[in-house]
């Protein structure tokens, strides 16, 4: 036939780039044995290039549509539909209308056809494309057969799939149409199969929708469609639909709607045992592709036929194990405030650095399997108690998962022996030299460290940095170290329980804890608006950062007026602090001094929105505050029966969580500060690979574990292969939500508060710093895109350290994820900012610009009524 056309036969998986993903798939489903695909061909890409080759006039408006952001929808619009006349304008070449006509004449005189866009970016393991391209039924001729055949090519065009194509990132140019070309088939019935559960992504799990007539009538949302669940060849639920409409083939072509008798609406569209059978079919297909799939079917004389079958790409992986049995699995991102997907060299090296046995890994992110916890009697309870107080949402989720019966199997010993933090008492003695003994050790290390590695390169660096990896993790897991966390964690807990159960009060701890020394993060936020005081000196300096874009901004600094002093300044800051940056615990992301630009938003809102001075301010009004909340609470114990034993007991808990809490985040600065000095040394050595032509940039030594770049640097040779898939891989991780808690049946099991003393249309959350505020909500994801204003609230996914300059300068915040010992949430008490963390899609429910009400003591946030 030709390279401009190819029958099923001739096609199998590999040969997407000629025949697109779903002419791919359905070549490949032809080669199932049981598994029947109505018989057709592909116009291959081969004949929309020779089209596009005619259509040069293009050229100059994909540059511009190139160009567009995803806010410019209007000329998105606008250019789209000229390229679509143009392209559908193009005669088909002689050559390619011999060969289809040829084909649809071996497929029978007068047959009817689907015809159906393939383009070569649709059905990837990342993006499925899916209903972005067009689709036309009953299609009757050669000659109707190929005007169908340019609309598709056409549809390349359309502005949902160029909106698509700019929202993942995929050029163009480089995508390109085939058109799937296929027998027309009458059904009984039509729908589609998941052969995981779309909702909760239980691999399981089967979901199947059905509908009678053809599958248009389910897609177009004419109709609801028969909803059945299957697990283990039995229907375990099912909800059957009244369905008023079928859409089905009409004499002369095309589709028609026809009104279902009465009698006949709220019959089943399938059987059970149909329902089994297609459940059954679509493991085979699963099986061969490897993957869960999205099947559209016909159900035509008893008889399921198949006209595709795509891999879902919403799915999270599931952990590999190697073994059958039930696992479950908490998210480390959640508990991290980092759940972007990490990249390999950042997830080994994480992986070297923890105590724990190795951690799952999945979709690029970090999971501990948590079973034998779960299951051992003497374990269990305390862990439960302990999650439970940190993010209720995770520890409701697992409570759901015991009372499965049978899921976990009992465990009599206790678990896998790794102490659980909090559960024993912390006995260490409240001192505030133990904390400046570790912050001394700790820099005193980290000092020796960038000494010694100045002279390291080749294996003898990454050996070095194993070694020292091993000293980073004595120091993290110092057990004094642990026991001041824990004292802090534990006493913070005493002090909201005691002082709730003897004078009311809700949640004491957090003013408390206000403004204590040590805290290297929150103390991070005070010091930018000290920096901000010595620019905002210099009118020409705050013009030429204002005008800032590139990287190089502090090298030229030197000609302006008061240049020097600001560059010496940030420089000072960038050496306390540059080792910092949003997801630190991938050692792969970008630090500030790599990208002091990211500071630049911060510097110029703390110079608009604050008086000289504000840091220091802020720092003595928290501990003022803490002061008098001191004050008032021991007065008010005394009054109470035995009311000096429980002021003397207070006081004593006070100094307690005073002395430790500051330390809660050093832990992790000096942890992301040896990751910086690994990192410094690892890309120098990137760059020696780079010249000895080993590595084609520097960057791909992110797409290798630790262990398999020591291989690379010894043997001076690497699989770019490898580095290429890693790459894709981790493009169609970031486009995935980690879920809290994970079954290894691939369940994202989610968890809720429980809660019914909200406000009616309240959002629920965790409250994690005390108080209520009212201000307008900024929704910002990232923290570079910050312009707050004083009284502001912010409203986020999650927070890590990098964030917290952002806090002094909002009243209040809100995130999707976090715990009562996450950073936002220490650093929101250490500022005194009424915070309420963990509510579930936050950045969606909320508006940017609204007014809402923080309800950071009862944990819950309000959206006010608009002010006219």
């Amino acid at each position: 036939m030709g390279s401009y056309v190819l029958d099923f036969q001739e096609i199998d998986q590999t040969r997407a780039a000629v025949v697109g993903g779903k002419g791919a798939h359905l070549g490949e489903l032809a080669r199932v044995e049981g598994v029947h695909v109505p018989a057709g061909f592909c116009v291959t890409t081969d004949a929309f290039q020779r089209v596009m080759a005619d259509a040069r006039s293009i050229d100059d408006r994909l540059d511009r549509l190139s160009r567009l952001r995803l806010d410019d929808r209007e000329e998105i619009r606008t250019l789209s539909a000229e390229i679509r006349r143009t392209v559908d304008g193009v005669a088909v070449p002689c050559d390619v209308v011999t060969a289809v006509t040829r084909a649809v004449a071996g497929l029978g005189d007068g047959t009817a056809c689907a015809v159906r866009s393939s383009s070569t970016a649709e059905d990837l393991p990342g993006a499925s494309f899916a209903g972005q391209q067009d689709t036309y039924l009953n299609v009757v001729g050669p000659e109707a057969i190929l005007r169908h055949v340019s609309l598709c090519w056409a549809s390349l065009f359309t502005e949902r799939a160029v909106t698509y194509r700019l929202r993942n990132g995929f050029d163009h140019r480089k995508v390109h149409m085939a058109v799937v070309v296929q027998l027309m088939v009458f059904p009984h019935a039509s729908g589609v199969l998941f052969t995981a559960d779309p909702v909760t992504s239980n691999r399981k799990v089967a979901s199947v929708e059905a509908v009678f007539g053809l599958g248009e009538a389910l897609v177009s949302g004419l109709v609801n469609a028969d909803a059945y669940t299957v697990r283990d060849d039995e229907v375990v639920a099912k909800a059957i639909a009244t369905k008023e409409l079928a859409v089905h083939a009409a004499q002369g072509g095309g589709t028609r709607e026809q009104v279902i008798e009465p009698t006949r609406q709220e019959e089943p569209a399938l059987t059970d045992a149909q329902v089994v059978r297609l459940v059954r079919l679509g493991r085979r297909i699963e099986a061969h592709f490897g993957h869960p799939q999205d099947i559209e079917w016909c159900l035509v004389d008893d008889g399921f036929q198949v006209v595709q079958s795509r891999p879902i790409t919403t799915l999270f992986p599931i952990p590999a194990t190697g073994d059958r049995e039930n696992h479950v699995y908490v998210s480390v991102g959640h508990q991290q405030m980092m759940t972007d997907a990490m990249k390999p060299l950042g997830l080994s090296v994480w992986q070297l650095t923890t105590p724990r046995p190795p951690m799952a890994e999945a979709g690029g992110r970090l999971f501990a399997d948590v079973t034998g916890m779960l299951a051992s009697p003497e374990s269990r309870a305390g862990f439960l108690d302990v999650v439970g107080k940190s993010d209720p949402l995770i520890g409701d989720a697992l409570r759901t998962i015991l009372e499965r019966e049978g899921f976990i199997a009992p465990s009599q010993d206790d678990g896998p022996g790794v102490p659980i933090p909090g559960v024993a008492p912390a006995t260490i003695e409240t001192d505030p030299d133990v904390v400046t003994e570790l912050i001394g050790h700790s820099e005193a290390s980290v000092a020796v460290l960038k000494r010694d590695i100045r002279t390291k390169s080749g294996s003898e660096l990454l050996d070095f940095i194993l070694a020292d990896i091993k000293e980073l993790k004595r120091i993290l897991f110092d057990p004094r170290s642990y026991e001041v966390i824990i004292a802090a964690m534990q006493t913070t807990w005493w002090l909201n329980e005691r002082l709730h159960e003897w004078l009311g009060e809700k949640n004491a701890a957090d003013t408390l804890s206000q403004s204590v020394p040590h805290n290297v993060t929150s103390e991070m936020g005070l010091a930018l608006l000290d920096v901000a005081d010595v620019i905002r000196w210099h009118p020409e300096v705050v013009a030429f950062l204002r005008e800032v874009e590139d990287e190089g901004f502090l090298d030229r600094m030197d000609g302006l007026a008061g240049g020097q002093e600001v560059r010496d300044t940030i420089v000072a800051y960038l050496d306390k602090y540059g080792m910092r940056c949003v997801g630190e615990i991938d050692i792969t992301r970008p630090r500030w001094s790599e990208r002091p630009t990211a500071l630049l938003p911060m510097l110029l809102s703390n110079i608009r929105n604050f008086e000289p001075g504000a840091g220091e301010r802020r720092f003595e009004q928290g501990r003022q505050e803490a002061s008098e909340k001191e004050r008032d609470l021991l007065e008010r114990l005394r009054a109470l029966p035995e009311g000096e034993r429980k002021a003397d007991e207070t006081k004593r808990m006070i100094e307690r969580v005073r002395t430790f809490t500051g330390y809660r985040e050093y832990p992790k600065y000096g942890m992301v500060s040896r990751y910086f000095v690994y990192k410094q040394a690892l890309l120098e050595e990137a760059e020696r690979l780079v010249r000895a032509d080993v590595l084609r940039e520097k960057e791909d030594i992110y797409f290798l574990r630790f262990q398999e770049l020591q291989e690379v640097v010894r043997a001076n040779q690497v699989d770019d292969e490898l580095i290429r898939r890693r790459k894709e891989a981790f493009r169609s991780y970031e486009a995935l939500t980690p879920p809290r808690v994970l079954t290894s049946d691939g369940e994202a099991v989610v968890g809720t508060y429980r809660r019914d003393d909200l406000p009616n249309g309240a959002l629920v959350g965790l409250p994690v710093s005390a108080g209520t505020v009212e201000g307008r909500a900024r929704v910002i994801l990232d923290v570079a895109e910050a312009d707050l204003e004083p009284g502001d609230i912010l409203v986020t996914a999650h927070t890590d350290p990098s964030w917290s300059p952002l806090f002094v300068a909002i009243a209040g915040l809100v995130t999707e994820v976090g715990g009562l010992m996450t950073h936002g949430a220490v650093i929101a008490r250490e500022y005194g900012l009424p915070a309420v963390v963990g509510v579930e899609r936050a950045t969606h429910s909320i508006e940017d610009g609204q007014r809402i009400r923080v309800n950071g003591t009862d944990g819950y946030v309000d959206i006010l009524p608009a002010t006219t």
